[in-house]
């Protein structure tokens, strides 16, 4: 009978560790002491290795610590596993846990020595809550590690973005992932909720902390983005554009690999999209990053919620050549002397919302904001303005993102030309330095501007070219915009949504398509004016 009475309370005991454990809430000690004083009618306190009581029964007498100090420094350090002593009219007994010092110890007062079978649920209540520990201790571990590896993850995508394939490699060194040994890859942009991107990653990434030949990246700015890079193979042809509908399946990564498990996610989550790169090399990754924005916001409105990128010529190298850098170099002339994170900033905040560069950048927003308000200063720009921020972008690309760079060989012009987002003209002899107008108005930028909103034909009885132009000319302010026109903001919205899928390009969720869009609309009034 005792015997029962016995296994039934270890029975108990091994419940309450089962519920601790299957509630992943974090080991808590004091129900384990709760239950340990009520079975053998003794107050009970854990002691952590530095002294203090981590967690006790309600009346333990705090008061005979003190005198306890010389014996539980010995159990803490390891040259002692257990004692008994006493404390004025208590009978105290002490029991160190775990096999590592400082080590925790168990400290059990009660009127009068404990019995065997008292001794010995101590014991066994001291091991399971030392067990409760270690597994707390393994759990706080596998979180760090997954942190870690989140973070060093992020940063081979951020060096990748950057076109620094030797910083990523460096950075990896030992546990090289393979994707940095292919010769291309595509971006899969996975939008899902926000508390789903620590489970795809940890459920699909290997011993080494990365996804196979692919990485799952947390995007910091979009909490609903999760970035996929993937290995494409070589000699494979490109998927179908977002235009091909459902036959956007015969992209080659379909039949297995990474890109087959994202599409299973999509097909059998209704709230799950994605878009897809073309295969693009590692170095440039920034690009193929840009089509799988745009790709994802045309996947959003269609039926399968998947969608490839479709690709249309970019309007920088359509250009003249000598004058956009020209123009590109004297607008940014001014920040020659910027400093490099300055500039850094100021790239991602022409695209990206502020919130969203500080969350990328770890930085307040604040912070972001001093920055641009320096540009603002220097430039002599108002970077709250879409076309001016749009015509910045311009510049930055074609000169690499540095003031002193540009296309081709330096020209010589006057020293009181190109200022503005228009340029302006050389003195003293100089050359003039061309205006955007006038990068614009050539034949390969009017193709190009016509082709871009060719789709918006195409409307079924809206008028999505009107509103794009007034919602542009309303800094992309939607109530603006449906004030002007007479329509409710919910119709603009849903006109934005619409010319989103039509032009693939994201105009709503980062913003990244609104300067193809504004540049088009700028080429084609211009041309329209002749």
């Amino acid at each position: 009978m005792e015997a029962r009475a016995h296994t039934g309370r270890l029975d108990e005991l091994l419940h309450e560790v089962r519920r601790q454990m299957s509630r992943g809430a974090g080991a808590d000690p004091r129900p384990v002491l709760d239950w340990l004083g009520r079975q053998i009618d003794a107050d009970v306190a854990l002691v952590g290795g530095a002294g203090a009581v981590e967690a006790s029964t309600a009346r333990f007498p705090r008061q005979i610590l003190p005198s306890l100090e010389p014996t539980l420094a010995r159990l803490s350090g390891g040259q002692m596993a257990a004692a008994a002593t006493e404390s004025g009219a208590l009978q105290v007994r002490l029991e160190a846990l775990g096999p590592h010092a400082p080590r925790p110890v168990l400290v059990v007062a009660g009127a009068s020595a404990p019995t065997r079978e008292a001794a010995s649920l101590v014991s066994h209540a001291g091991s399971l809550i030392a067990l409760l520990d270690r597994a707390q201790d393994a759990d706080t571990t596998f979180r760090g590690y997954q942190y870690k590896a989140r973070q060093l993850r992020f940063a081979v995508f951020s060096a990748l973005l950057a076109g620094d394939l030797t910083l990523a490699r460096r950075m990896t060194t030992g546990a090289v992932p393979a994707l940095l040994d292919a010769e291309r890859l595509r971006v899969y942009l996975l939008h899902c909720p926000p508390e789903d991107r620590d489970r795809l990653a940890q459920t699909y990434q290997d011993g080494s902390g990365y996804h196979g030949t692919g990485l799952m990246v947390h995007c910091p700015a979009f909490k609903e983005h999760l970035i996929c890079l993937v290995a494409d193979g070589p000699g494979v042809a490109d998927g179908p554009g977002v235009a091909d509908g459902p036959g956007v399946a015969d992209d080659p990564e379909t039949a297995h690999g990474q890109g087959a498990v994202l599409r299973r996610l999509v097909r059998d989550n209704a709230h799950y999209a994605l878009g897809i790169s073309s295969p693009y090399p590692l170095g440039a990754t920034a690009e193929a990053y840009g089509q799988a924005l745009h790709a994802l916001a045309a996947a959003r409105h269609t039926p399968e919620r998947m969608a490839a990128y479709l690709g249309r010529t970019p309007l920088v190298p359509l250009l003249p050549h000598t004058e956009a850098a020209a123009w590109a170099r004297a607008l940014l002339r001014p920040l020659g002397s910027t400093p490099r994170v300055t500039l850094d900033i100021t790239r991602l905040a022409v695209t990206f919302p502020r919130s969203a560069v500080a969350r990328l950048l770890d930085i307040s927003r604040n912070t972001v904001s001093h920055h641009l308000g320096r540009v603002e200063a220097t430039l002599g720009l108002d970077l709250g303005d879409v076309r001016t921020r749009a015509a910045l972008d311009l510049a930055f690309c074609l000169t690499g993102g540095q003031p002193d760079g540009g296309l081709g060989p330096e020209t010589t012009y006057g020293p009181e030309g190109g200022s503005g987002a228009e340029g302006g003209l050389g003195a003293r002899g100089g050359r003039p330095v061309p205006t955007l107008d006038e990068l614009f108005r050539t034949e390969p930028a009017h193709a190009w501007a016509r082709e871009f909103l060719r789709p918006l034909q195409d409307t079924r009885g809206r008028d999505l070219h009107t509103t794009l132009r007034a919602w542009i000319d309303a800094n992309t302010d939607a109530q603006r915009t449906a004030r002007h026109l007479g329509l409710s903001r919910n119709t603009v919205r849903a006109h934005l949504r619409a010319a989103e899928h039509l032009l693939s390009r994201d105009l709503l969720t980062t913003g990244s398509g609104i300067h193809d869009l504004v540049h088009a609309l700028h080429i084609t009034g211009l041309h329209a004016g002749d």
